[in-house]
């Protein structure tokens, strides 16, 4: 009714191809139920419970509750060691939801202090602020703590051969 017919040989008008929905636009629930039982995070021993090695898990359990993979917000305090350099690091989600999709970039890291009052003040504003979860807050003063104490060396003891009489 417009006049033109359809040539038979007439070119196709080009496919539009759109980027998939980025990973946040999925629920977290569904995210959960896919990867719980397969993923290449986890780490099965007998007699033991079910434990991840994905970053950002803060417990290193494979739940729900600690999954970085599923949650929007991830919360994570670490170690590392670079020489005689050792650092305590927390982990964060970047705030931009393109980069969901980007695992690289996906996960942010900062370093803490080691001065308790201050690196427990660090943890306490990146858990109240509005990319990490404030019920994971206690747990992970508990693990700053942990990381720290850790990096405590035995100081040895010599004892003389000479025996004092």
């Amino acid at each position: 009714s417009s006049g033109k017919a359809l040539e038979p040989n007439a070119p196709t008008p080009p496919l539009v191809v759109r980027p998939s929905a980025p990973r946040s636009a999925m629920s977290a629930t569904l995210i959960w139920e896919c990867v719980k039982g397969n993923s290449s995070f986890i780490r099965k021993s007998v007699n033991m419970p079910i434990m991840s090695a994905e970053k950002g898990n803060l417990c290193g359990l494979n739940s729900f509750k600690f999954s970085a993979l599923a949650n929007s917000k991830v919360c994570d305090v670490s170690s590392t060691k670079k020489g005689s350099n050792e650092k305590i690091i927390l982990t964060t989600r970047h705030s931009k939801a393109s980069r969901a999709a980007r695992p690289g970039s996906r996960l942010l890291q900062s370093g803490l202090k080691k001065h308790t009052k201050k690196g427990l003040a660090q943890v306490k504003k990146a858990t109240e602020g509005s990319f990490c979860r404030r019920d994971l807050l206690e747990l992970a003063e508990k693990k700053y703590q942990k990381v720290k104490t850790s990096f405590k060396k035995k100081k040895l003891v010599f004892k003389s051969r000479r025996a004092s009489k």
